[in-house]
Protein backbone atom coordinates (compact mmCIF):
# COMPACT_ATOMS: atom_id res chain seq x y z
CA UNK A 1 0.00 0.00 0.00
CA UNK A 2 1.00 3.32 -1.02
CA UNK A 3 0.61 5.21 2.85
CA UNK A 4 -0.33 8.86 1.63
CA UNK A 5 1.80 10.09 5.04
CA UNK A 6 5.06 9.84 6.00
CA UNK A 7 6.59 6.84 8.38
CA UNK A 8 8.69 6.62 11.27
CA UNK A 9 10.08 4.33 13.04
CA UNK A 10 8.83 2.27 15.87
CA UNK A 11 8.62 -0.27 18.02
CA UNK A 12 8.47 -4.21 16.60
CA UNK A 13 5.06 -4.91 15.59
CA UNK A 14 3.65 -8.39 15.41
CA UNK A 15 2.11 -9.78 12.27
CA UNK A 16 -1.70 -9.57 11.40
CA UNK A 17 -3.36 -12.95 12.42
CA UNK A 18 -4.46 -14.94 9.33
CA UNK A 19 -8.38 -14.41 8.10
CA UNK A 20 -8.93 -17.71 9.50
CA UNK A 21 -7.86 -16.70 12.85
CA UNK A 22 -9.15 -13.56 12.96
CA UNK A 23 -12.92 -14.37 12.11
CA UNK A 24 -14.29 -15.44 15.52
CA UNK A 25 -12.28 -12.64 17.67
CA UNK A 26 -14.02 -10.15 15.41
CA UNK A 27 -17.34 -12.12 15.66
CA UNK A 28 -16.64 -11.46 19.44
CA UNK A 29 -15.99 -7.51 19.31
CA UNK A 30 -18.70 -7.02 17.27
CA UNK A 31 -20.67 -8.86 20.80
CA UNK A 32 -18.84 -6.78 22.76
CA UNK A 33 -19.45 -3.66 21.28
CA UNK A 34 -23.32 -4.54 20.69
CA UNK A 35 -23.63 -4.89 24.45
CA UNK A 36 -22.37 -1.22 25.01
CA UNK A 37 -23.98 0.63 21.76
CA UNK A 38 -28.00 -1.67 22.88
CA UNK A 39 -27.40 -0.82 26.65
CA UNK A 40 -28.41 2.94 26.13
CA UNK A 41 -31.25 2.90 23.58
CA UNK A 42 -32.58 -0.66 24.71
CA UNK A 43 -33.47 0.58 28.03
CA UNK A 44 -34.69 4.11 27.12
CA UNK A 45 -38.03 2.87 25.81
CA UNK A 46 -38.65 1.02 29.17
CA UNK A 47 -38.34 3.76 31.47
CA UNK A 48 -42.27 4.30 31.67
CA UNK A 49 -42.33 0.06 32.95
CA UNK A 50 -39.45 0.65 35.68
CA UNK A 51 -40.83 3.76 36.74
CA UNK A 52 -43.78 2.28 37.16
CA UNK A 53 -42.46 -0.91 38.67
CA UNK A 54 -39.50 0.54 40.81
CA UNK A 55 -40.79 4.13 41.36
CA UNK A 56 -37.93 7.25 41.74
CA UNK A 57 -39.81 9.43 38.93
CA UNK A 58 -37.53 12.34 40.21
CA UNK A 59 -34.04 10.62 39.77
CA UNK A 60 -34.50 8.50 36.63
CA UNK A 61 -32.58 10.34 34.49
CA UNK A 62 -29.30 9.21 36.89
CA UNK A 63 -29.82 5.16 34.72
CA UNK A 64 -28.38 7.07 32.09
CA UNK A 65 -26.08 9.22 33.33
CA UNK A 66 -24.43 6.82 36.27
CA UNK A 67 -23.82 4.87 33.11
CA UNK A 68 -22.52 7.29 31.26
CA UNK A 69 -20.06 8.66 34.01
CA UNK A 70 -18.76 5.49 34.89
CA UNK A 71 -18.00 4.95 30.53
CA UNK A 72 -16.36 8.17 30.68
CA UNK A 73 -14.19 8.04 33.83
CA UNK A 74 -13.14 4.61 33.55
CA UNK A 75 -11.65 5.09 29.55
CA UNK A 76 -8.26 6.17 30.19
CA UNK A 77 -7.47 3.92 33.28
CA UNK A 78 -8.85 0.37 30.71
CA UNK A 79 -6.38 2.13 28.02
CA UNK A 80 -3.61 2.33 30.38
CA UNK A 81 -4.31 -1.22 31.75
CA UNK A 82 -4.48 -2.17 28.65
CA UNK A 83 -1.15 -0.87 27.02
CA UNK A 84 0.62 -2.54 30.52
CA UNK A 85 -1.18 -5.98 30.94
CA UNK A 86 -2.56 -6.72 27.06
CA UNK A 87 -5.92 -6.51 25.71
CA UNK A 88 -7.14 -9.90 26.05
CA UNK A 89 -7.39 -9.64 30.13
CA UNK A 90 -8.84 -6.17 30.31
CA UNK A 91 -11.24 -7.36 27.68
CA UNK A 92 -12.59 -10.23 30.07
CA UNK A 93 -12.99 -8.45 32.85
CA UNK A 94 -14.62 -5.48 31.56
CA UNK A 95 -17.21 -7.86 29.67
CA UNK A 96 -17.29 -9.83 33.04
CA UNK A 97 -18.29 -6.36 35.24
CA UNK A 98 -20.49 -5.58 32.79
CA UNK A 99 -22.32 -8.90 32.91
CA UNK A 100 -22.09 -9.26 36.61
CA UNK A 101 -23.87 -5.58 36.46
CA UNK A 102 -26.52 -6.65 34.11
CA UNK A 103 -27.62 -9.54 36.20
CA UNK A 104 -27.77 -7.30 39.30
CA UNK A 105 -29.92 -4.40 37.39
CA UNK A 106 -32.50 -7.28 36.62
CA UNK A 107 -32.59 -8.08 40.35
CA UNK A 108 -32.24 -4.76 41.33
CA UNK A 109 -35.53 -3.58 44.34
CA UNK A 110 -35.69 -0.02 43.95
CA UNK A 111 -34.08 2.84 41.59
CA UNK A 112 -31.52 3.38 44.05
CA UNK A 113 -30.57 -0.01 43.58
CA UNK A 114 -30.75 0.13 39.85
CA UNK A 115 -29.04 2.99 39.39
CA UNK A 116 -25.89 1.73 41.18
CA UNK A 117 -26.14 -1.50 39.44
CA UNK A 118 -26.00 0.54 36.22
CA UNK A 119 -23.02 2.64 37.51
CA UNK A 120 -21.46 -1.16 38.12
CA UNK A 121 -22.65 -1.86 34.17
CA UNK A 122 -21.05 1.45 33.34
CA UNK A 123 -17.38 0.45 34.89
CA UNK A 124 -17.27 -2.95 32.73
CA UNK A 125 -18.69 -0.68 29.69
CA UNK A 126 -16.12 1.47 29.44
CA UNK A 127 -13.19 -1.22 28.93
CA UNK A 128 -15.52 -2.69 26.13
CA UNK A 129 -15.30 0.77 24.18
CA UNK A 130 -11.96 1.33 24.30
CA UNK A 131 -10.19 -2.15 24.18
CA UNK A 132 -12.50 -3.07 21.27
CA UNK A 133 -11.22 -0.26 19.30
CA UNK A 134 -7.62 -0.88 20.23
CA UNK A 135 -8.09 -4.41 19.36
CA UNK A 136 -9.52 -3.67 15.87
CA UNK A 137 -6.16 -1.86 15.64
CA UNK A 138 -3.84 -4.67 16.71
CA UNK A 139 -5.59 -7.37 14.27
CA UNK A 140 -5.71 -5.71 11.10
CA UNK A 141 -3.23 -3.94 9.32
CA UNK A 142 -3.90 -0.18 7.79
CA UNK A 143 -4.90 -0.93 4.68
CA UNK A 144 -7.50 -3.46 6.07
CA UNK A 145 -8.97 -1.36 9.05
CA UNK A 146 -11.95 0.52 7.61
CA UNK A 147 -13.01 -2.81 6.86
CA UNK A 148 -13.73 -3.92 10.87
CA UNK A 149 -14.09 -0.06 11.66
CA UNK A 150 -17.39 -0.46 9.27
CA UNK A 151 -18.61 -3.27 10.83
CA UNK A 152 -18.15 -1.57 14.44
CA UNK A 153 -19.89 1.48 13.08
CA UNK A 154 -22.63 -1.08 11.63
CA UNK A 155 -23.34 -2.29 15.19
CA UNK A 156 -24.07 0.72 16.34
CA UNK A 157 -25.77 1.69 13.53
CA UNK A 158 -27.89 -1.55 13.90
CA UNK A 159 -28.44 -0.73 17.72
CA UNK A 160 -29.73 2.28 17.16
CA UNK A 161 -32.90 1.49 15.15
CA UNK A 162 -33.52 -2.16 17.26
CA UNK A 163 -32.95 -1.10 20.50
CA UNK A 164 -35.78 1.06 20.82
CA UNK A 165 -38.11 -1.52 19.56
CA UNK A 166 -36.49 -4.23 21.41
CA UNK A 167 -36.45 -2.33 24.67
CA UNK A 168 -40.04 -1.53 23.97
CA UNK A 169 -41.20 -5.15 23.00
CA UNK A 170 -39.46 -6.67 26.06
CA UNK A 171 -40.99 -3.98 28.74
CA UNK A 172 -44.35 -4.09 26.98
CA UNK A 173 -45.01 -8.37 26.43
CA UNK A 174 -42.70 -9.71 28.90
CA UNK A 175 -40.77 -8.01 31.75
CA UNK A 176 -38.81 -4.58 31.62
CA UNK A 177 -35.95 -6.77 33.57
CA UNK A 178 -35.04 -8.97 30.78
CA UNK A 179 -33.78 -5.74 28.82
CA UNK A 180 -30.85 -6.50 31.28
CA UNK A 181 -31.04 -10.14 31.35
CA UNK A 182 -30.74 -10.41 27.34
CA UNK A 183 -27.07 -9.46 27.76
CA UNK A 184 -26.33 -12.81 29.61
CA UNK A 185 -26.36 -14.94 26.90
CA UNK A 186 -24.96 -12.36 24.75
CA UNK A 187 -21.83 -11.65 26.72
CA UNK A 188 -21.04 -15.77 27.74
CA UNK A 189 -20.81 -16.52 24.09
CA UNK A 190 -18.54 -13.17 23.71
CA UNK A 191 -16.67 -14.23 26.60
CA UNK A 192 -15.66 -17.64 25.13
CA UNK A 193 -14.63 -16.89 21.55
CA UNK A 194 -12.10 -14.47 22.87
CA UNK A 195 -10.98 -16.81 25.72
CA UNK A 196 -10.53 -19.15 22.90
CA UNK A 197 -9.28 -17.50 20.13
CA UNK A 198 -7.68 -14.09 21.12
CA UNK A 199 -4.11 -14.46 20.84
CA UNK A 200 -2.21 -11.29 21.81
CA UNK A 201 1.67 -10.99 20.75
CA UNK A 202 4.67 -10.69 22.96
CA UNK A 203 4.71 -7.09 23.89
CA UNK A 204 7.85 -4.98 23.99
CA UNK A 205 9.94 -5.27 26.74
CA UNK A 206 10.30 -1.57 29.18
CA UNK A 207 14.13 0.29 28.47
CA UNK A 208 16.42 -1.66 30.66
CA UNK A 209 14.92 -5.05 31.37
CA UNK A 210 17.43 -6.98 29.68
CA UNK A 211 17.55 -8.47 26.41
CA UNK A 212 14.57 -10.83 25.68
CA UNK A 213 14.80 -14.26 27.10
CA UNK A 214 17.88 -12.95 29.71
CA UNK A 215 16.48 -10.82 32.33
CA UNK A 216 12.60 -10.84 33.89
CA UNK A 217 10.17 -8.38 33.19
CA UNK A 218 10.75 -5.18 35.11
CA UNK A 219 7.93 -4.66 38.00
CA UNK A 220 4.46 -2.98 36.56
CA UNK A 221 3.73 0.17 38.45
CA UNK A 222 0.20 1.38 38.21
CA UNK A 223 -0.63 4.56 38.78
CA UNK A 224 -3.66 4.28 41.63
CA UNK A 225 -3.68 7.90 42.66
CA UNK A 226 -4.03 9.10 39.22
CA UNK A 227 -6.33 6.95 38.89
CA UNK A 228 -8.71 7.94 41.70
CA UNK A 229 -7.72 11.68 40.92
CA UNK A 230 -9.25 11.07 37.18
CA UNK A 231 -12.11 9.40 38.08
CA UNK A 232 -12.81 12.08 40.99
CA UNK A 233 -12.74 14.67 38.31
CA UNK A 234 -14.48 13.00 35.84
CA UNK A 235 -17.41 12.40 38.78
CA UNK A 236 -17.96 15.62 39.26
CA UNK A 237 -17.70 17.47 35.67
CA UNK A 238 -19.82 14.92 34.65
CA UNK A 239 -22.21 15.32 37.62
CA UNK A 240 -22.56 19.18 36.99
CA UNK A 241 -22.61 18.75 33.26
CA UNK A 242 -25.70 16.45 33.67
CA UNK A 243 -27.90 18.13 36.79
CA UNK A 244 -27.09 21.54 35.78
CA UNK A 245 -30.19 23.47 34.42
CA UNK A 246 -32.23 20.03 35.42
CA UNK A 247 -31.83 19.61 39.12
CA UNK A 248 -31.12 23.02 40.27
CA UNK A 249 -29.60 26.42 38.35
CA UNK A 250 -26.94 26.77 36.19
CA UNK A 251 -25.22 29.53 38.95
CA UNK A 252 -26.32 28.12 41.56
CA UNK A 253 -24.35 26.85 44.66
CA UNK A 254 -24.72 22.57 43.69
CA UNK A 255 -23.36 24.09 40.25
CA UNK A 256 -20.57 26.24 41.29
CA UNK A 257 -19.25 24.09 44.06
CA UNK A 258 -19.33 21.19 42.01
CA UNK A 259 -17.35 23.25 38.70
CA UNK A 260 -15.15 24.31 41.28
CA UNK A 261 -14.27 20.93 42.69
CA UNK A 262 -13.78 19.65 39.17
CA UNK A 263 -11.16 22.36 38.56
CA UNK A 264 -9.56 21.79 41.58
CA UNK A 265 -9.22 17.51 41.20
CA UNK A 266 -8.37 18.60 37.71
CA UNK A 267 -4.92 20.76 39.14
CA UNK A 268 -4.28 18.30 41.72
CA UNK A 269 -4.53 15.20 38.68
CA UNK A 270 -2.12 16.86 36.92
CA UNK A 271 0.28 17.15 39.22
CA UNK A 272 -0.34 13.46 40.65
CA UNK A 273 -0.18 12.60 36.37
CA UNK A 274 3.44 14.50 35.93
CA UNK A 275 5.13 12.72 39.27
CA UNK A 276 3.84 9.52 38.34
CA UNK A 277 6.53 6.75 37.11
CA UNK A 278 3.32 5.39 34.65
CA UNK A 279 0.83 7.83 34.26
CA UNK A 280 -2.25 6.81 33.16
CA UNK A 281 -3.06 10.26 31.13
CA UNK A 282 0.99 10.34 30.15
CA UNK A 283 1.64 14.01 28.59
CA UNK A 284 2.33 12.86 25.35
CA UNK A 285 -0.87 12.35 24.81
CA UNK A 286 -1.46 16.61 24.44
CA UNK A 287 2.33 17.14 23.48
CA UNK A 288 2.54 15.26 20.18
CA UNK A 289 0.70 17.48 17.85
CA UNK A 290 -1.08 14.82 15.98
CA UNK A 291 -3.03 13.00 19.26
CA UNK A 292 -3.84 16.47 20.23
CA UNK A 293 -5.45 17.43 17.40
CA UNK A 294 -7.18 13.96 17.08
CA UNK A 295 -8.41 14.27 20.85
CA UNK A 296 -9.42 18.09 20.33
CA UNK A 297 -11.49 16.99 17.19
CA UNK A 298 -13.03 14.08 18.13
CA UNK A 299 -14.04 16.03 21.27
CA UNK A 300 -16.43 18.78 19.00
CA UNK A 301 -17.54 15.66 17.35
CA UNK A 302 -18.93 14.45 20.42
CA UNK A 303 -20.38 17.88 20.99
CA UNK A 304 -21.82 18.25 17.59
CA UNK A 305 -23.57 14.68 17.60
CA UNK A 306 -25.69 15.78 20.64
CA UNK A 307 -27.78 18.15 18.15
CA UNK A 308 -29.52 15.49 15.64
CA UNK A 309 -29.16 12.83 18.19
CA UNK A 310 -31.02 15.05 21.41
CA UNK A 311 -33.32 17.54 19.38
CA UNK A 312 -33.62 16.01 16.05
CA UNK A 313 -36.58 13.51 17.33
CA UNK A 314 -38.40 16.61 19.17
CA UNK A 315 -38.13 18.51 16.37
CA UNK A 316 -39.33 15.51 14.49
CA UNK A 317 -42.42 15.34 16.71
CA UNK A 318 -42.84 18.77 17.79
CA UNK A 319 -42.56 20.65 14.34
CA UNK A 320 -42.93 18.37 11.62
CA UNK A 321 -45.85 16.35 13.63
CA UNK A 322 -44.75 12.87 13.20
CA UNK A 323 -44.94 9.95 15.47
CA UNK A 324 -42.37 8.84 17.67
CA UNK A 325 -41.57 5.81 14.92
CA UNK A 326 -41.36 8.54 12.17
CA UNK A 327 -39.26 10.44 14.12
CA UNK A 328 -36.72 7.53 15.07
CA UNK A 329 -36.35 6.66 11.00
CA UNK A 330 -35.77 10.67 10.06
CA UNK A 331 -33.00 9.86 12.42
CA UNK A 332 -31.80 6.72 11.74
CA UNK A 333 -31.12 7.91 8.26
CA UNK A 334 -27.35 8.93 9.26
CA UNK A 335 -27.31 5.76 10.68
CA UNK A 336 -27.00 4.23 7.85
CA UNK A 337 -25.13 6.47 5.96
CA UNK A 338 -21.78 6.58 8.22
CA UNK A 339 -20.57 3.14 8.10
CA UNK A 340 -20.65 2.94 4.54
CA UNK A 341 -18.94 6.23 4.40
CA UNK A 342 -16.25 4.98 7.01
CA UNK A 343 -15.92 1.45 5.01
CA UNK A 344 -15.49 3.69 1.67
CA UNK A 345 -13.10 6.10 3.48
CA UNK A 346 -10.11 4.43 2.34
CA UNK A 347 -10.24 4.65 -0.68
CA UNK A 348 -9.61 8.98 -0.03
CA UNK A 349 -7.34 8.75 2.57
CA UNK A 350 -4.90 6.68 0.87
CA UNK A 351 -5.10 8.92 -1.98
CA UNK A 352 -4.81 12.23 0.01
CA UNK A 353 -3.93 11.61 3.07
CA UNK A 354 -5.69 11.27 6.59
CA UNK A 355 -5.51 14.70 7.47
CA UNK A 356 -7.52 16.13 4.39
CA UNK A 357 -10.06 13.55 4.06
CA UNK A 358 -11.18 14.71 7.72
CA UNK A 359 -10.99 17.99 6.74
CA UNK A 360 -13.12 16.92 4.04
CA UNK A 361 -15.53 15.18 6.27
CA UNK A 362 -15.65 17.91 8.79
CA UNK A 363 -16.11 20.90 5.81
CA UNK A 364 -19.66 18.73 4.50
CA UNK A 365 -20.57 18.57 7.93
CA UNK A 366 -20.19 21.80 8.55
CA UNK A 367 -22.44 23.08 5.51
CA UNK A 368 -24.99 20.76 6.07
CA UNK A 369 -25.34 21.71 9.84
CA UNK A 370 -25.56 25.57 8.48
CA UNK A 371 -28.41 24.15 6.11
CA UNK A 372 -30.60 23.01 8.77
CA UNK A 373 -31.82 26.31 9.69
CA UNK A 374 -33.00 27.21 6.33
CA UNK A 375 -35.63 23.87 5.85
CA UNK A 376 -38.60 25.27 5.67
CA UNK A 377 -41.60 25.77 8.00
CA UNK A 378 -43.06 22.94 8.90
CA UNK A 379 -41.35 21.63 5.86
CA UNK A 380 -41.46 17.58 4.91
CA UNK A 381 -40.28 14.85 6.80
CA UNK A 382 -37.79 13.81 4.16
CA UNK A 383 -35.82 17.10 3.92
CA UNK A 384 -33.94 16.41 7.59
CA UNK A 385 -33.89 13.05 6.55
CA UNK A 386 -31.45 13.94 3.55
CA UNK A 387 -29.40 16.19 5.85
CA UNK A 388 -29.00 13.67 8.43
CA UNK A 389 -28.28 10.74 5.31
CA UNK A 390 -25.87 13.57 4.00
CA UNK A 391 -24.35 14.33 7.63
CA UNK A 392 -23.63 10.60 8.56
CA UNK A 393 -21.33 10.11 4.81
CA UNK A 394 -19.61 13.28 6.25
CA UNK A 395 -18.72 12.44 9.47
CA UNK A 396 -18.05 8.85 8.48
CA UNK A 397 -15.17 10.28 6.27
CA UNK A 398 -14.37 12.44 9.45
CA UNK A 399 -13.96 9.83 12.30
CA UNK A 400 -12.35 7.33 10.76
CA UNK A 401 -9.42 8.33 9.47
CA UNK A 402 -8.44 10.40 12.34
CA UNK A 403 -9.28 7.11 14.59
CA UNK A 404 -7.59 4.61 12.11
CA UNK A 405 -4.80 7.45 11.38
CA UNK A 406 -3.76 8.74 15.39
CA UNK A 407 -3.50 4.40 16.07
CA UNK A 408 -1.29 4.01 12.86
CA UNK A 409 1.32 6.66 14.78
CA UNK A 410 1.88 4.98 18.27
CA UNK A 411 3.23 1.77 18.68
CA UNK A 412 1.52 -1.14 20.42
CA UNK A 413 2.72 -0.55 23.66
CA UNK A 414 0.63 3.12 22.98
CA UNK A 415 -2.25 2.65 21.46
CA UNK A 416 -4.57 1.29 24.15
CA UNK A 417 -4.15 4.97 26.19
CA UNK A 418 -3.99 6.97 22.75
CA UNK A 419 -7.60 4.88 21.63
CA UNK A 420 -8.58 5.72 25.62
CA UNK A 421 -8.05 9.07 24.77
CA UNK A 422 -9.41 9.79 21.90
CA UNK A 423 -12.83 8.06 23.11
CA UNK A 424 -12.52 9.82 26.69
CA UNK A 425 -12.69 13.20 24.72
CA UNK A 426 -15.43 12.23 22.31
CA UNK A 427 -17.54 11.47 25.71
CA UNK A 428 -16.23 14.51 27.70
CA UNK A 429 -17.49 16.68 24.45
CA UNK A 430 -21.17 14.49 24.41
CA UNK A 431 -21.82 15.83 27.84
CA UNK A 432 -20.67 19.24 27.69
CA UNK A 433 -23.32 19.09 24.31
CA UNK A 434 -25.97 17.88 26.18
CA UNK A 435 -25.52 20.54 29.05
CA UNK A 436 -24.49 23.44 26.41
CA UNK A 437 -27.19 22.75 23.71
CA UNK A 438 -30.17 22.14 26.53
CA UNK A 439 -29.42 25.79 27.49
CA UNK A 440 -29.09 27.17 24.19
CA UNK A 441 -32.61 25.48 23.63
CA UNK A 442 -34.40 26.66 26.69
CA UNK A 443 -32.73 30.06 26.42
CA UNK A 444 -34.53 30.75 23.08
CA UNK A 445 -37.96 29.06 23.96
CA UNK A 446 -38.45 31.67 27.21
CA UNK A 447 -37.62 34.56 24.78
CA UNK A 448 -39.80 33.60 22.14
CA UNK A 449 -42.32 32.95 24.85
CA UNK A 450 -41.62 35.77 26.99
CA UNK A 451 -40.73 33.31 30.26
CA UNK A 452 -39.28 30.11 31.05
CA UNK A 453 -39.27 27.76 28.80
CA UNK A 454 -38.79 23.94 28.70
CA UNK A 455 -38.35 21.88 25.37
CA UNK A 456 -39.57 18.41 26.81
CA UNK A 457 -42.65 20.34 28.03
CA UNK A 458 -43.47 22.30 25.06
CA UNK A 459 -43.15 18.96 23.26
CA UNK A 460 -45.60 17.25 25.52
CA UNK A 461 -47.83 20.05 24.94
CA UNK A 462 -47.53 19.82 21.59
CA UNK A 463 -48.80 15.88 22.07
CA UNK A 464 -52.18 16.77 23.07
CA UNK A 465 -53.09 19.63 20.06
CA UNK A 466 -56.86 19.29 21.27
CA UNK A 467 -56.02 21.29 24.78
CA UNK A 468 -54.53 23.86 22.59
CA UNK A 469 -56.01 26.41 19.65
CA UNK A 470 -54.77 26.54 16.51
CA UNK A 471 -52.82 29.88 16.94
CA UNK A 472 -51.17 28.69 20.30
CA UNK A 473 -50.05 25.55 18.92
CA UNK A 474 -48.41 26.77 15.95
CA UNK A 475 -46.86 29.56 18.21
CA UNK A 476 -45.15 26.93 20.02
CA UNK A 477 -44.18 24.76 17.36
CA UNK A 478 -42.56 27.76 15.67
CA UNK A 479 -41.01 28.44 19.23
CA UNK A 480 -39.57 24.51 18.77
CA UNK A 481 -38.15 25.77 15.46
CA UNK A 482 -36.28 28.23 16.40
CA UNK A 483 -34.79 26.40 18.98
CA UNK A 484 -33.48 23.47 17.28
CA UNK A 485 -31.89 25.89 14.89
CA UNK A 486 -29.84 27.69 17.25
CA UNK A 487 -28.90 24.00 18.33
CA UNK A 488 -27.79 23.26 15.34
CA UNK A 489 -26.35 26.53 14.69
CA UNK A 490 -24.24 25.68 17.96
CA UNK A 491 -23.46 22.00 16.26
CA UNK A 492 -22.44 24.30 12.90
CA UNK A 493 -19.52 26.18 15.62
CA UNK A 494 -18.39 22.81 16.71
CA UNK A 495 -17.41 21.54 13.92
CA UNK A 496 -15.97 24.57 12.49
CA UNK A 497 -14.37 24.43 15.97
CA UNK A 498 -12.82 20.93 14.68
CA UNK A 499 -11.89 22.09 11.19
CA UNK A 500 -9.96 24.83 13.16
CA UNK A 501 -7.83 21.50 15.25
CA UNK A 502 -7.21 19.99 12.13
CA UNK A 503 -5.91 23.19 9.93
CA UNK A 504 -3.84 24.44 13.09
CA UNK A 505 -2.38 21.67 15.02
CA UNK A 506 -2.46 18.59 12.97
CA UNK A 507 0.31 17.95 10.24
CA UNK A 508 -0.07 17.83 6.70
CA UNK A 509 1.25 14.65 6.71
CA UNK A 510 0.24 11.40 9.81
CA UNK A 511 3.51 10.57 11.09
CA UNK A 512 2.73 6.64 10.70
CA UNK A 513 4.87 4.28 11.93
CA UNK A 514 7.39 2.24 9.71
CA UNK A 515 5.93 -1.29 10.49
CA UNK A 516 2.12 0.03 9.77
CA UNK A 517 3.27 0.50 6.72
CA UNK A 518 5.19 -2.99 5.86
CA UNK A 519 2.27 -4.37 7.52
CA UNK A 520 -0.24 -2.98 4.49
Amino acid sequence: MTDPSTTRAGADAAPAPSPDRRRPVVLALMLTMGLAALDGTIVSTAVPQIVGDLGGLSVFSWLFAGYLLAVTVTLPVYGKLSDTFGRKPVLIAGTVLFLVGSLLCAAAWDMASLIAFRVVQGLGGGALQGTVQTLAADLYPLKERPRIQARLSSVWAASSVAGPAAGGLLAGYADWRWIFLINLPVGLVALWLIQRHLVEPSRPRAAGTGTEGAAPRARVRIDWAGALAIFATGALLITALVQGGVAWPWLSAPSLGLFGGAAALAALTVAIERRAAEPIIPGWVWRRRTIAAVNLSLGALGLLMVAPAVFLPTYAQAVLGLGPIAAGFVLSSWTLSWPISAALSSRVYTRIGFRLTAVLGISLALVLLLAFPFLPFPGEAWQPALLMLLLGAALGLFQLPLIVGVQSTVPYEERGTTTASVLFCRQVGQSVGAALFGAIANGVLAARLGGSGDLDSLARALDTPASLTAEAADHLRRAVDAAVDYVYLGAAAAAALALLALLTLAPRRFPVLAEESERS
